[in-house]
C-alpha cells in the first residue's frame, strides 16, 4: 500500500525513490511486523487468557511441562496479523507470487485455527482428525502448487544443492511435489513446537536464510552469476521474508522461556507452510531440508519412533519423541535444548548458504 502510495512520487520528490528497493522495503516491513507484534502481545496475552484458551499438556510428557498448563496458545495469530499488514504497506501488491504466498499462510493458519478452536475452545481432545488436517493441508498446498506451475516461465526443473548440471524436471508432476514440500514443512514445524521459543527461532533463521536466496533468484544478474535459476518477481519475496523474521522476533519477546504465550497449530502450521512455499518459488525445494534441518530431524524422529515401536512390539529408540523431549529427560534443562538446537539451526543454514557458490 505505501510502496504504491508513495513511490510514484518519487517523480516530484526523489527521497521517495527509496521506495523501489526491494532492501529498502524488506527492512521496514521487518521493523513493522516486530512492532505489531511486540505492541499488541500484551493485550494478546490477556485476551486469550480471559477466554481461557489455555495450552494441554500431555501426561506422558516430561514432569516440569506440567506447570505450563493453561498458558494461553494460539498467539500464532499474532504472527499472521502482523506479518500480513506489513506485507499489504510494504510490498508491491501487483506481485502474483505475493498472493501465493499470502493465500497458503492465510490457508494453513485456518486450518490450524479450526484445530486449536476445537481443542481449545470447544475442549475436543484431539480437535480436527489426522485425516480431516492432512485433506485439507493437501488440498491448499495442491492449489498453490498449481498456481505457481501455470505461472509464466515458471521451470518445474528441481535444483540439487552442490550439483549445478543436476536438475531433473517433473513437468505436471512438479504441483504434487510442490505440495509435498508444503505439506511436508508445516507438519515438521509443527512437530517441533513443544519448547518455549524452540521452533520459532529456527522458523527466524529459516526466514533470514530465504530472504537471501529470495533475494537473488528474483535478481537476473546475481542470479546468473551465481548459476541460480532466475525466478522474475521472486525478489519481492525477501519482503515476506524479512517481515516474517521481524514478527518472529515480536513473537519470541513473549515465547521465550518461561513463555507467556504459545503459537499453537495456528501458528506452527501456518508458518512451515510459508517456509515451503518460498522454497518452491525460489526454486530451492530440497535446500529446505538443510535450512530447516532442525524441522526435519525432529519430523525423522517421531517417524522412526513410531516406525520402531511398532516394529518391536513396543521397544523405543528415543525415551520420548520428538527429539526435544529426549533430551529433557536426559536431563538437559529446557533452555539448554533451546538454544543448542538455535546453535545447530544457525550452523545449518551458514551450510546452506554455501551452496550459493559450492555449485
Amino acid at each position: 500500500m505505501l510502496y504504491h502510495l508513495l513511490y510514484p512520487l518519487h517523480t516530484t520528490f526523489s527521497v521517495f525513490n527509496v521506495f523501489r528497493y526491494i532492501t529498502f522495503r524488506t527492512i521496514y516491513a521487518s521493523l513493522t511486523a516486530f512492532f505489531i507484534c511486540f505492541l499488541l502481545g500484551p493485550w494478546m496475552i490477556r485476551k486469550l487468557a480471559s477466554m481461557q484458551v489455555g495450552q494441554y499438556i500431555r501426561d506422558d510428557g516430561p514432569k516440569s511441562h506440567f506447570e505450563k498448563a493453561g498458558t494461553p496458545t494460539m498467539g500464532g495469530t499474532l504472527i499472521i496479523l502482523s506479518l500480513t499488514a506489513a506485507i499489504l504497506l510494504w510490498s508491491d501488491l501487483t506481485n502474483y507470487y505475493v498472493w501465493i504466498v499470502l493465500f497458503v499462510i492465510i490457508g494453513y493458519g485456518a486450518i490450524g485455527f479450526i484445530d486449536d478452536y476445537l481443542m481449545q475452545v470447544k475442549k475436543q481432545s484431539k480437535g480436527l482428525s489426522v485425516l480431516n488436517k492432512l485433506l485439507l493441508q493437501g488440498l491448499v498446498a495442491l492449489i498453490a502448487g498449481f498456481l505457481v506451475y501455470v505461472t509464466p516461465d515458471f521451470s518445474t526443473q528441481v535444483t540439487i544443492p552442490f550439483f549445478k548440471n543436476i536438475r531433473p524436471d517433473f513437468g505436471w508432476g512438479y504441483i504434487i511435489f510442490a505440495a509435498f514440500v508444503i505439506v511436508g514443512a508445516s507438519n515438521a514445524v509443527n512437530l517441533t513446537d513443544g519448547l518455549d521459543g524452540l521452533a520459532i527461532g529456527p522458523v527466524i533463521i529459516a526466514a533470514a536464510t530465504y530472504m537471501i536466496f529470495a533475494y537473488v533468484s528474483g535478481h537476473i544478474k546475481i542470479a546468473g552469476y551465481l548459476q541460480l535459476n532466475y525466478v522474475s518477481g521472486a525478489g519481492e519475496l525477501a519482503i515476506f521474508c524479512g517481515a516474517l523474521a521481524g514478527a518472529g522476533l515480536g513473537f519470541l519477546w513473549f515465547n521465550s522461556y518461561p513463555a507467556q504465550i504459545f503459537m499453537g497449530d495456528v501458528g506452527s502450521l501456518s508458518l512451515g507452510a510459508f517456509l515451503g512455499t518460498i522454497a518452491v518459488i525460489t526454486k530451492q525445494e530440497i535446500l529446505l531440508a538443510l535450512v530447516g534441518g532442525i524441522f526435519v530431524i525432529e519430523a525423522l524422529s517421531v517417524i522412526f519412533q513410531v516406525g520402531f515401536f511398532k516394529m518391536t512390539s513396543g521397544k523405543r529408540i528415543f525415551k520420548m519423541a520428538p527429539l526435544h523431549h529426549h533430551f529433557e529427560l536426559k536431563g538437559w534443562p529446557e533452555p539448554k535444548v533451546i538454544v543448542r538446537f538455535w546453535i545447530i539451526a544457525i550452523a545449518l543454514a551458514l551450510l546452506a548458504m554455501s551452496t550459493l557458490k559450492l555449485r
